[in-house]
């Protein structure tokens, strides 16, 4: 596993269920193209599992 995540919302969050927005806010991404860096664990994983639809990841 890597150290840390590039995680970038790359589709919009409009038309998605409450709780993937809500997913998607608790990784702290706001607007779109926006980028974090996430440590690379178990919860941080299932929360990009549940909305791999969204987001592209990247290992750094």
């Amino acid at each position: 596993m890597a150290d840390k995540l590039k995680i970038t919302l790359v589709k919009s969050t409009i038309g998605a269920i409450p709780k993937h927005r809500a997913t998607v806010a608790a990784l702290g991404l706001k607007k779109l193209n926006k980028t974090v860096e996430m440590p690379d664990n178990a919860a941080v994983r299932g929360m990009i599992a549940q909305v791999q639809h969204l987001v592209k990841v990247e290992e750094i």
